[in-house]
């Protein structure tokens, strides 16, 4: 097969020309030492994008969310997640390996927690009982299928927050996608928080990076806290270069990728086996259930492997496909005819 269309997920985005233009011309300097120019001007971009004091330059999205975590907390406290955050099922148990934090689990409506329910659940320490120190929200939610966590939802969580005066981490990753499906700007979701975790290498199409933007106080023991996990980078302009492109040329195409996707689910939703409601597809993540009468999900992924389509399983029954800028209208119409000939 010459040509595959990939919507396994949006991190296997290509840097553009202009990246691999501004990687090779970069100016660097040692960033462990604090004397990179090109991550000096990521790290104020990206604070000021966001409406806050600072920011940190990390190598992937789980560091940026393992660091905020373990400088917010102590151990033996404990932290309020959502049941299908990120944060909680996909990012190696950093919570109790790094932090030794206890995660406190609750459910949702498509990630947007109750915020009475938070309430009930934030307790102080005793001999016997861990202290609520933090509260990690996820916007836009990868497992509920990129669904956008609504602003108001978000304001509530906040005003339990400082009533028990807890602080709150936005794993923001896809926090463009969040913008572009709701027409609000990013800093009124950043807002919320005290601290926002975003990635630079899945839609914005950078190679690699995270940012992690909050208080000065925050980051400044944030680079502590990188540097401790083996985060310190030296000449790393060289990737941050492409940062500032993607932050500079890149977001305002994101809305592309949401666009794809609700044309992928509304076109594939009627197919036999497909589990799929398309008004729940915000932004550029489309799971769906799979329960067809003869085939299997690893056989029919592997059938649209033939066909040049790569996706993911995300549980027994389910699949994901994601789309970003280098699957184009082309790629999603040949997913959608790799459907019909598969499934019909």
């Amino acid at each position: 097969m010459d040509k595959y269309s990939d919507f396994r997920s949006d991190t296997v985005t290509r840097p553009t020309p202009n990246m691999r233009k501004a990687m090779a011309e970069a100016i660097v300097g040692d960033d462990v030492l604090g004397d990179d120019p090109t991550v000096q001007k990521l790290e104020e971009m990206s604070a000021g994008m966001m409406g806050k004091d600072a920011a940190v330059f990390m190598p992937s999205g789980t560091m940026g969310n393992s660091v905020a975590i373990k400088a917010w907390t102590r151990e033996l406290e404990e932290v309020i997640v959502e049941a299908k955050s990120h944060i909680y099922n996909m990012e190696s148990t950093h919570m109790t390996f790094i932090s030794r934090v206890l995660p406190r689990v609750l459910n949702s409506n498509r990630g947007a927690m109750d915020p009475d329910d938070i309430e009930k659940n934030i307790r102080k320490s005793s001999v016997h009982i861990p202290k609520t120190s933090l509260i990690c929200v996820e916007n836009t939610h990868n497992n509920w299928s990129g669904a956008v966590v609504p602003l108001d939802n978000l304001k509530e969580i906040r005003k339990i927050a400082d009533k028990h005066e807890i602080k709150v981490h936005l794993d923001g990753a896809r926090i463009f996608n969040a913008s572009h499906a709701t027409k609000i700007p990013v800093k009124d979701y950043a807002a919320i928080a005290d601290s926002v975790m975003f990635c630079l290498s899945k839609g914005l199409s950078a190679p690699i990076g995270s940012m992690l933007i909050g208080p000065r106080e925050f980051i400044d023991m944030a680079r502590r806290v990188r540097k401790a996990l083996g985060g310190g980078m030296r000449q790393v302009g060289i990737i941050a270069a492409a940062g500032l492109v993607a932050l500079t040329e890149m977001v305002d195409r994101i809305q592309e990728d949401n666009i794809r996707a609700k044309k992928l689910a509304l076109a594939i939703a009627g197919f036999p086996g497909i589990k799929l409601e398309p008004e729940f597809i915000q932004t550029n993540i489309v799971i769906f259930g799979f329960n067809h009468p003869r085939l299997t999900v690893s056989e029919f992924l592997n059938r649209l492997n033939e066909r040049g389509i790569l996706a993911l399983q995300v549980s027994k029954k389910e699949i994901r496909f994601v789309t970003h800028k280098d699957v184009d209208d082309e790629d999603v119409d040949r997913a959608i005819s790799a459907f019909r000939a598969i499934l019909t």
